[in-house]
């Protein structure tokens, strides 16, 4: 049986109900294939230039030996690192941007990201660690914070301008320490924790690729399947959702954990990349045109613009490559003071 429904269709079999908007599926795949197209181009380009067919052809097991080394083991990792990460970010700040009812919710704003380059710059100032210990370094500087930004919000305080003001003011305590863990570092390390600090997808392999994919894999399910009802619902306020049977403090506990996770397993595969998650929301939340929280556009629009970023960042300036966290943070910075303009003439702020 199906019945329609003018914001979208709902099928029921065997007891289970599915609801989708038609718009936002078509933007889903539309930004899943611009994603994937500039993916192409991005594996493509380099010193040793390869057509777009030459990609797919090597992609698919059909090229040269010297085309399929340069795919398989050096562009491809890099391009699948982006995704994944513009995917992690997009959905991130999606779930913060719907449990704080505020456009300005992200980790980037709100000192998630800021803890994660403080494990980063602990584990490479203070004990000299690899890019292992360092991707681990930021995981838990990410969670540390999150757990920090919980306890000084209270149980009923982790949404709304609280956890706005709150992850504001901690994100400039971070950035503060950051700065002097920076100025107390040997020259060598110093260099290395800037690099990592700017965001890159320089250099990146399957081993920088494989946790953010794992937690994708993991999280996304867990917060589609098992939250995103509660979510939409949430979005409503609490009394109206309380009403409705909602668990408030469990769910909105699930998906702060599953969007600290996300953040802080994005900054440990490409460095803290400012931005993507703060503008992906919101552009998909237009772009589809359909209430909630827009949860898979929004990831699937934060994949295709971090590597449209990466791709860029390669092409600007010929012979010199811009990191994709300068790109992101160049066209990211615009789209914020144009977001605070429109939040001050609505009275939002």
């Amino acid at each position: 049986m199906k019945r329609p429904v003018h914001s979208g269709v709902v099928r029921t079999a065997g007891g289970l109900s599915l609801r989708f908007q038609p718009r936002a599926v078509l933007a889903c795949a539309a930004f899943l294939v611009a994603g994937l197209g500039v993916a192409v181009l991005v594996i493509g380009s380099g010193d040793f230039q390869l057509s777009p067919g030459q990609v797919v052809r090597t992609l698919l097991g059909n090229g040269h030996p010297a085309d399929s080394f340069i795919v398989n083991e050096i562009r491809l990792p890099r391009a699948v690192t982006g995704l994944a990460v513009g995917a992690a970010l997009g959905m991130a700040g999606a779930i913060f941007q719907s449990l704080s009812r505020n456009p300005l919710g992200s980790p980037d704003l709100l000192g998630f990201t800021q803890g994660s380059a403080t494990g980063v710059l602990a584990a490479i100032v203070l004990f000299g660690a690899g890019s292992l210990a360092a991707a681990a370094g930021a995981v838990a500087g990410g969670i540390l914070t999150g757990l920090f930004v919980l306890v000084l919000t209270g149980r009923h305080g982790a949404h709304g301008q609280r956890l706005i003001l709150v992850g504001v003011g901690v994100a400039a305590i971070l950035t503060g320490v950051n700065g002097y863990l920076i100025t107390e570092a040997e020259l060598t390390d110093a260099a290395r924790a800037v690099l990592w600090i700017t965001g890159s997808l320089d250099g990146r392999d399957w081993a920088d690729a494989a946790p953010v994919l794992v937690a994708l894999a993991v999280l996304i399910p867990l917060v589609m399947v098992g939250c995103g009802r509660q979510l939409r619902m949430l979005e409503m306020g609490d009394d109206a959702a309380h009403g409705l049977g909602v668990r408030i403090e469990r769910v909105r506990l699930v998906l702060l954990g599953a969007a600290v996770l996300l953040a802080a397993f994005a900054a440990a595969a490409a460095g803290p990349v400012n931005f993507v998650a703060l503008t992906a929301p919101q552009l998909a939340r237009r772009l589809t045109r359909a209430p909630g929280p827009n949860l898979l556009p929004a990831a699937c629009l934060g994949a295709a613009m971090l590597v449209t970023a990466d791709f860029a960042g390669q092409r600007l300036f010929p012979g010199h490559q811009l990191p994709v966290g300068v790109v992101t943070g160049l066209l990211g910075g615009g789209y914020l003071v144009w977001l605070l303009a429109t939040e001050r003439k609505t009275g939002r702020i």
